[in-house]
C-alpha cells in the first residue's frame, strides 16, 4: 500500500494525506510560508511527528509528538546523483538516493537493502506531490512523510539558494 502527500504552492495550510484508494488517512500542516516546519497528524488527527531545519542549518530534524528528536536529514555531496543521509540513531542510517534527472528515489537500510522508495507525481509548476511505499520494518509512514518533506525541503532551499547566487 502507498499513501499520496504533497506540498501547498504557497509552503502554508493544511494538505491531505491519501491511501491508493483516494481515501484521506492523515494530514500534514505546512505551518508557515515564511518557514520550513511541519507536522504529521494520524487518521485521529493526532500529531505524530514533526519536522523542521535546525537553527542556521540545512540538516531537517525529524521528532516525535513529543518533540523528542528521532532522526536527523542531511544532503551529501554527489556528482550524479541526489543523495541524502537519514541518521535515524539507534535504528540505523539510511541512504536516499536517485539519479541526477529522476523523480525517483529509493531509501536503503544498513547492507543496502531497499526499504522504501517515493518519487514526485507533481508536474511542471505545480508544487511537490509524493508518491511513498514503506517496507521498513523500523521507520513507520507518517515518520518517513516527515523524511520525504525534509528532502523536499532541501531540495527548495538549494533552489532558491542557486538561483539567487545567479542574480
Amino acid at each position: 500500500m502507498g499513501l499520496y502527500f504533497k506540498d501547498n504552492f504557497f509552503n502554508s495550510g493544511e494538505t491531505s494525506v491519501m491511501n491508493e484508494a483516494g481515501e484521506i488517512v492523515g494530514t500534514v500542516d505546512l505551518k508557515s510560508s515564511f518557514g520550513s516546519s511541519l507536522d504529521v497528524y494520524d487518521e485521529t488527527g493526532m500529531k505524530v511527528y514533526s519536522g523542521s531545519f535546525r537553527f542556521f542549518s540545512n540538516k531537517w530534524e525529524v521528532c516525535d509528538r513529543n518533540e523528542y528528536e528521532l532522526g536527523v536529514l542531511r544532503m551529501r555531496m554527489s556528482f550524479f546523483s541526489k543523495k541524502y543521509e537519514y541518521d535515524a540513531g539507534e535504528r540505523g542510517i539510511y541512504e536516499i538516493t536517485s539519479p541526477a534527472f529522476s523523480k525517483e528515489y529509493e531509501i536503503q537500510g544498513e547492507g543496502g537493502r531497499c526499504v522504501a522508495t517515493f518519487h514526485r507525481v507533481s508536474g511542471w509548476l505545480q508544487s511537490g506531490a509524493y508518491h511513498l511505499k514503506n517496507d521498513s520494518h523500523h521507520l513507520d509512514d507518517w515518520e518517513l512523510i516527515a523524511v520525504v518533506m525534509g528532502v523536499h525541503a532541501i531540495q527548495k532551499r538549494v533552489n532558491s539558494s542557486g538561483s539567487s547566487a545567479s542574480t
